[in-house]
């Protein structure tokens, strides 16, 4: 029980509290979100993809496990997220944010800086977060974006957005310079390193002012579901393909705890785009971000006990 509170006390309570800084600062002062959102995409994250891949030690077998696990747990979420909506009736435009809800996670600015305070003496621990990161970025540019949509084109708009994200290149760049062992000179290294470290605070303040304004109406069926859905079967699924996979160590922690974060803000952000019940989507990031205060918790104390 020691341990647990001192998870709660040194990975989520600080995330939390710049979480809750944001919210603050946001109410008093009303950040510019766009500029906010542009600097998290197109400086903080590509660069703390670029500094943790440059800087690990995962092999390509790792990299395989990793994307075999998170391709299969991904899939039974859709699955799991289509029954539930076919046996409930949702309709159409309700269903997709639904399904959007359960299956993209905040691996950005949620699950990184968790991931940057658990495995803070383990780059292993944070490099897995990149990779899901990547793959969350393309899971959200292909399956959100199209299940969001109903016209042919916007599969075009679709990889327009995804070949248009940052992270993917740096991510790519990091990988073949550590892959061939380059070494990336000191006047470059030291700006990159730099931005690198300022992500942990600006992304959670960030994720803070997001947040700001959000209000929930009622509990409703779809919002319950939702939250059940991303907080609870999706950690469960998480444990049976690791078992399965006979995944250990720091490779089966990251992935537990990956598989417990909140739902993804692009969610939100798809579903205002298109219409599709913005209102209801905002309430599952909002409900589900505070919710994880207590699962993530959970699940970072079970993944020591149970993968050590």
């Amino acid at each position: 029980m020691d341990v647990f509170f001192l998870i709660l006390l040194h990975v989520i309570l600080p995330v939390f509290t710049l979480i809750g800084i944001g919210t603050f600062l946001h109410r008093k002062f009303t950040f510019d979100m766009g500029t906010l959102s542009k600097l998290n995409t197109y400086l903080l994250l590509p660069a703390v993809s670029f500094v943790n891949v440059y800087e690990s030690k995962m092999g390509g077998d790792i990299l395989l496990e990793i994307l075999n696990f998170l391709a299969i747990q991904s899939l039974c979420l859709i699955m799991m997220t289509t029954v539930i909506s076919k046996v409930f009736k949702f309709e159409d435009k309700l269903s997709s944010t639904f399904k959007n809800s359960v299956v993209l996670i905040n691996s950005g600015n949620f699950g990184l800086p968790v991931s940057q305070l658990v495995f803070q003496h383990n780059p292993l621990g944070a490099s897995i977060q990149i990779v899901v990161m990547v793959f969350q970025n393309l899971l959200t540019y292909t399956y959100g974006l199209f299940n969001s949509v109903s016209v042919g084109s916007s599969k075009l708009q679709a990889m327009k957005a995804f070949f248009k994200n940052p992270v993917i290149y740096a991510f790519f760049l990091g990988m073949l310079l550590h892959v061939t062992a380059i070494k990336v000179p000191e006047y470059i290294w030291t700006p990159i390193e730099t931005v690198s470290n300022a992500f942990l605070a600006i992304a959670l303040i960030t994720l803070g002012a997001q947040s700001a304004f959000l209000k929930i109406n009622h509990l409703s069926l779809p919002l319950i579901l939702s939250l059940i859905g991303r907080l609870v079967i999706s950690p469960c699924l998480a444990f049976v393909f690791i078992s399965i996979f006979q995944l250990e160590g720091i490779t089966a922690q990251a992935l537990f705890i990956a598989s417990s974060f909140p739902t993804s803000r692009n969610s939100s952000l798809l579903a205002l785009e298109y219409n599709n019940h913005p209102d209801y989507a905002a309430q599952t990031v909002l409900l589900s971000t505070i919710g994880s205060m207590i699962t993530v918790t959970v699940v970072v104390y079970l993944s020591k006990i149970l993968f050590p």
